[in-house]
């Protein structure tokens, strides 16, 4: 008996180990993994080249500031259109009778895509909209 402790010995030295020095914890850099998606981490390496800055720099910034953010509200789930392809091989979107692209005109609904398009090149070179 001499040498064995018991389990709640064990434990109770090792918190104590970890409470002697609690700066430390605090102030250290955890390492993990995330699956990301691959436009999501093409959007993260090319914010860091722009920046001059190391990817796992602007990765945590960006989740602090996300985190940081106050919560909102979790908008309801809408179902997706409905996208059918005709015999002569043109798509034909269905879509819920109140949906804002039925009130549009293909004018409208042009400058629309257009200026997604170009909000999505600005935002892949790191510019703010």
């Amino acid at each position: 008996m001499l040498g064995t402790q018991t389990p709640g010995l064990r434990a109770r030295q090792r918190q104590s180990k970890l409470d002697r020095k609690p700066a430390n914890q605090q102030n250290c850099h955890v390492k993990t993994t995330f699956d990301l998606p691959p436009e999501l981490v093409r959007e993260l390496k090319l914010r860091a080249v722009h920046e001059g800055r190391k990817l796992k720099d602007v990765a945590a910034d960006l989740l602090k500031r996300g985190l940081d953010a106050p919560e909102t509200t979790a908008k309801p789930r809408t179902t997706k259109p409905k996208i059918q392809i005709q015999s002569n091989g043109l798509p034909v979107v269905r879509c819920a009778a109140n949906a804002p692209a039925k009130r549009m005109t293909a004018d409208e609904l042009l400058a629309l895509e257009r200026e997604a398009l170009a909000g999505e090149d600005l935002q892949r070179l790191g510019h703010a909209l």
